[in-house]
């Protein structure tokens, strides 16, 4: 590795020389900005909306280009042995492509930068020593904030230089963690880079254990998806769901740092909201409902309205009546029913049907209607009535606050597929009187959404990424699959760190409830941001957890990461203590603990003076400490974790199984280092 030092003249220094290029890029970038803003559409043909679409357009445009002062704008260098053919448009054979976070060129369009998505990049991230890819040299880059300060250069075609680990790839993996979480376009490994760039029709299904990077590979996806298909999925959209609003609070930074700004972020439970939640489940009702089981119920539930005639529809057109027999209306519905079509569409067609009817039988009569006749037959107040009396309007809401209400028309929905006792268990004690005063539950508001979709399609978006997707009910997963039944997906997960009673057992399983099922499973068991040592640890509890996975093994092997200590009486006293260490060093510093636990350390922080954050919150110089229920801890990553009494983590849960695995969670949220303390025994699963 070479760093910054004295040198005699600038064209003998090539550290030098990459800074000018850095600054140069810098102008170049600048540049690119200003002719955005000096952009005048005042004149331009159109409308005012026209113009108005121009204009966000634009504003978009300008707030990609932006630099930001502390993020590289390049991190690579790429040295080709040949040319590469004319129908590149990034260069010629000879030339060394920069590799950074956005294009850049100068103000002959030139290119300074490569985009990391460009086709040519591809090489930074897949070649080897055994495959050099036509590189004859990789040239990595070191900042330190913002200033270029060192490089390190990899001879991939030269057989005699000794492979050696990247001391810049390790110090840029081992950063400390101030702040929201980072992009990791200079780090992306082999088989990171391959699921990025899996093609936008398939949906890429990756089960990783901790630290091996798989939420950043999603978000990278998403950067890659949006740069080689931008038509198609700015007109779909693109959307990434988390597990909760902590979670995308600090994710949140990683797109906009890549030039991407309209990625909407949401949780399943902010997908839908079509009713206010305010009450919770017991598990036993929760999980009955969240059981795909519950589709079937809802569809006949919505159908249960249906009713055959048993008049004739008689229409008056002027001086003749018209008249439909009930078994011919019998006939229609019962055709519109069979073919399973979205029930506000078959009721839309439904007047159509009939007043089709009531044409043939004019056109029989001698009479030539037209297109306008049968429109106003289908809106005439006889078929009207037939409508509303043998396929009325359905509000989904208030169908499953009956459903949920009423026992008797739950167990005429539920014959056959739900159990006395699984009714029994999802009835409402006290059945809502209104919507707005219905005692929903989270896993109500996701029934009201199967329900909504059932009398009118949900629209579809052209790519979705589900994180932490193994803790989705069935009827959850129907919830996102409906979101893009005609786009693609990245599920990205671990079922080890599966804690809700209705954890999916199996990806293929919970692949089929999404509506993916020929998605392709990706496994990711190398770390790199969790140490080997805390790893190792954690893994005692997979044969308990999650016996069919492997343990995840680490590239940081560094030694004293990880310390245990029993604590007789104090317990508090010495977690404050572990705290304060930790703050000694440079980076974040997250305290876990069970959730009944977090008051008392509340009111010891705020007593002792340390300054703390709720998770979500950005951490700052000032305030690096971030007081973190255990069951809030998932996805998110400190520097240093300090765990509080593993014991009462296991024990905060329903059942034994759930405990461990938010314990595996609490134990593989450090980067650099983890203090565990205990005053009860550990558990007997960590041997």
């Amino acid at each position: 590795m070479h760093s910054a030092a004295p040198t005699t003249t600038e064209s003998a220094d090539p550290l030098q020389r990459e800074r000018d290029h850095l600054a140069s890029s810098r102008a170049a970038l600048r540049a690119m900005r200003e002719d955005a803003e000096q952009l005048d559409i005042s004149d331009v043909a159109g409308t005012w909306v026209t113009q108005q679409v121009l204009r966000d357009q634009i504003q978009r445009r300008i707030a990609a280009l932006a630099d930001l002062a502390d993020t590289p704008l390049f991190f690579g260098r790429l040295d080709f042995l040949h040319a590469i053919g004319e129908d590149e448009s990034e260069g010629a054979g000879g030339a060394q492509f920069y590799i950074g976070r956005r294009h850049v060129h100068d103000a002959e369009g030139d290119p300074m930068v490569i985009d990391w998505r460009a086709p040519v990049s591809q090489t930074f991230y897949q070649a080897s020593r055994k495959d050099p890819m036509d590189i004859a040299k990789r040239r990595r880059f070191g900042y330190t904030g913002g200033e270029l300060t060192a490089y390190e250069d990899e001879n991939l075609s030269d057989p005699a230089e000794i492979e050696q680990a990247s001391a810049l790839l390790a110090a840029e993996i081992e950063k400390p963690r101030v702040g929201p979480m980072r992009d990791i376009v200079a780090t992306i490994q082999p088989e990171q880079d391959e699921i990025v760039r899996a093609d936008v029709s398939g949906t890429v299904c990756v089960q990783g254990a901790p630290g091996t990077g798989k939420t950043a590979v999603g978000l990278h996806r998403v950067a890659y998806l949006l740069y080689a298909h931008r038509e198609r999925l700015a007109k779909a959209g693109t959307l990434v769901i988390g597990p909760n609003s902590s979670f995308l609070s600090y994710i949140e930074q990683v797109l906009p740092a890549l030039g991407e700004l309209d990625v909407a972020q949401a949780t399943v439970q902010q997908l839908v909201a079509h009713v206010e939640v305010r009450a919770q489940d017991t598990p036993e009702a929760a999980v009955i409902k969240g059981d795909a089981r519950m589709a079937e119920v809802l569809r006949r539930a919505v159908r249960d309205g249906i009713t055959l005639p048993t008049e004739p529809c008689v229409v008056v057109r002027g001086s003749r009546r018209w008249r439909v027999p009930a078994y011919e209306l019998t006939e229609i519905i019962q055709e519109l029913a069979g073919r399973e079509i979205r029930y506000g569409a078959a009721m839309a067609a439904l007047p159509q049907r009939i007043a089709h009817t009531v044409l043939l039988k004019m056109e029989q009569g001698g009479e030539a209607p037209d297109d306008r006749v049968q429109d106003a037959v289908a809106r005439c107040r006889e078929v009207k009535a037939v409508v509303k009396a043998c396929w009325p309007a359905v509000d989904p809401a208030k169908l499953v606050l009956r459903l949920l209400g009423d026992a008797e028309f739950l167990a005429r929905c539920a014959e056959g597929i739900l159990d006395p006792e699984e009714q029994a268990a999802i009835l409402w004690p006290k059945p809502g009187r209104s919507v707005k005063t219905a005692p929903w539950t989270a896993a109500d508001a996701v029934l009201v959404d199967e329900a909504t979709d059932l009398v009118q399609r949900t629209p579809s978006l052209g790519h979705v990424v589900l994180d932490e997707a193994q803790d989705l009910s069935p009827m959850q997963y129907r919830a996102v699959g409906r979101r893009c039944t005609t786009g693609s997906a990245t599920v990205l997960g671990d079922l080890a760190q599966g804690t809700t009673p209705w954890a999916t057992a199996s990806w293929a399983e919970a692949l089929r409830h999404l509506g993916k099922d020929g998605a392709h499973v990706e496994e990711l068991t190398t770390g790199f941001r969790v140490p080997e040592q805390v790893i190792s640890y954690a893994s005692r509890l997979l044969p308990s957890i999650a016996p069919g996975l492997a343990p995840a093994t680490s590239i940081r092997t560094g030694q004293d990461t990880l310390t245990i200590r029993q604590v007789g009486e104090g317990l508090t006293e010495a977690v404050l203590a572990a705290c304060r260490e930790a703050l000694a060093r440079e980076g974040s510093t997250g305290l876990i603990a069970a959730d009944d636990r977090l008051p008392a350390l509340e009111a010891a922080l705020r007593e002792a003076g340390m300054p703390f954050l709720t998770p979500g919150a950005e951490t700052t110089a000032e305030v690096r400490l971030t007081l973190v229920p255990a069951s809030l801890a998932k996805g998110l990553e400190y520097d240093y974790v300090v765990l509080d009494e593993p014991a009462a983590v296991v024990a905060g849960e329903p059942d034994r199984r759930t405990g461990l695995r938010r314990l595996y969670v609490a134990l593989t949220r450090a980067v650099s280092g983890l203090t565990v303390l205990h005053a009860e025994p550990l558990p007997a699963e960590l041997g």
